[in-house]
């Protein structure tokens, strides 16, 4: 009877042991939940001081403190770490406020981050600033990317999309109204088109006068042609298209000097210099425009096909440029855009605020999206593997970048959801024709 119950209990051990490492693999939020949550935090709490010390992370005490030490205790005086704050657990992992010492900065505790990582046994360490003396670390248990899972926490509100996860578990929202035009680029079947397939639904719920460009004959976006305004699928089309929504923008631009012009004596607030300051009843719908595939806009043939591209390009720096002021913004995807497609192709680039590069197949496609804005950031796009699409890297001109992952979202699911929103395109007269 005894051996059996030794047989019992060992099978039982190994039983928790093989389940612990199997939902760690297969469900890693749940192990961490359950597991991994209880032991960092026992770990984090035990070690912190010794572990700061490691770190050099710590400072010699207040002389009045040691003094005061030393008469009542007569101990040995030790360095003193960072006040801790309150542990905060997540789904994800930790977060946790940090009240640095005398002579301490952020930049300290960032270059520790992977001393930190090891010392607690999580999977990333990530270093915020909150106020000048305070930081936040946020412990990351797993690796988030591997499975994509958005925070629960992140509606949509008026062009602001949640698109996509950091690897830090924070969701990356785009917002046009901070950061106007966006570069996408990836090759094929590194997930440019889900990312573009998330932002273009998220986009679909809200009053938003959406067009599209789709070069490839409409394959990329003709899913979700009941909610588009309007939709070209070929250059030809797209020559036809562009000059309306210049003229869409000089009309625009004219509504807000009329709305200048108003008598003196009117207070500052009603004087706007964009289409965000007029009254809501006088304010025109926002319009974005998603270009699939740009290169195959200049891409040209014949004389005649130079003529036409070069128009197409001049209106479309014309749109990037003073697009912003009119409620028009540009979402532009390709594979490369460099300097090689032609004349105003940098230009046009330069003013893509936003940066997104996917997998690329060589180092200079990596440069053309982020060399110009976060020189580090090209080797994190090169390393991405084919085996993880959708992973990306984002950046944009202050010099932050960091990597991030779209969830999936199936095209079904993507054209159901601009099928129930079609009735939400606002009326734009001029785009009457285009409309698909």
């Amino acid at each position: 009877m005894t051996d059996l119950v030794t047989v019992a209990e060992l099978g039982g051990g190994l039983a928790a042991l093989g389940g612990a490492a199997y939902a760690r693999h297969a469900h890693p939020a749940a192990y961490w939940s359950t597991v991994g949550l209880p032991v960092s935090v026992v770990r984090l709490m035990a070690s912190y001081s010794s572990t700061m010390d490691a770190c050099g992370l710590t400072v010699e005490p207040p002389r009045w403190r040691a003094l005061a030490l030393k008469v009542t205790t007569r101990r040995d005086i030790r360095p003193v770490p960072p006040r801790r704050g309150i542990i905060r657990p997540t789904s994800t992992g930790l977060r946790i406020r940090l009240r640095l010492a005398p002579g301490q900065e952020p930049a300290d505790v960032a270059a520790s981050a992977e001393r930190l990582r090891h010392a607690w046994g999580v999977h990333a360490v990530y270093v915020r600033d909150i106020k000048p003396g305070v930081v936040e670390l946020r412990l990351v248990g797993f690796d988030v990317l591997r499975k994509v899972r958005m925070p629960r926490q992140t509606g949509s509100e008026h062009l602001r999309v949640p698109v996509a996860l950091r690897e830090d578990a924070t969701a990356v929202v785009r917002d046009y109204q901070a950061v106007p035009h966006e570069l996408v680029l990836g090759a094929t079947l590194s997930g440019k088109s889900m990312y573009l397939r998330n932002l273009l639904t998220g986009l679909a719920t809200q009053p938003v006068v959406l067009v599209g460009i789709d070069c490839k004959r409409g394959v990329e976006l003709a899913p979700f042609a009941p909610r588009l305004s309007a939709l070209a699928t070929d250059p030809g089309q797209a020559a036809d298209l562009l000059p309306v929504l210049v003229k869409e923008m000089e009309d625009r631009y004219d509504l807000i000097k009329a709305r200048q012009g108003i008598a003196p004596g009117t207070p500052h607030e009603l004087i706007t210099s964009d289409v965000w300051g007029l009254p809501e009843t006088e304010r025109p719908a926002p319009v974005v425009l998603f270009i699939d595939e740009v290169a195959e806009l200049f891409l040209v043939a014949t004389r005649k096909e130079e003529e036409r591209r070069d128009e197409m390009v001049t209106q479309l720096i014309r749109l990037a440029q003073l697009g912003r002021a009119a409620g028009i913004y540009l979402e532009v995807c390709g594979q490369r855009f460099g300097a090689e497609l032609g004349k105003g192709a940098t230009m046009l680039r330069a003013q893509l605020t936003g940066r997104v590069c996917h997998r690329v197949n060589d180092e200079a496609s990596a440069k053309m999206a982020l060399g110009d804005i976060a020189p580090e950031a090209v080797y994190a796009a090169c390393a991405i593997a084919a085996e993880l699409p959708g992973l990306a890297v984002v950046g944009d001109t202050s010099g932050g970048w960091s990597r991030i992952r779209t969830p999936y979202l199936s095209l079904a699911d993507a054209a159901a959801t601009c099928r129930d929103t079609a009735h939400l395109a606002p009326e734009v007269p001029a785009l009457t024709s285009f409309r698909p």
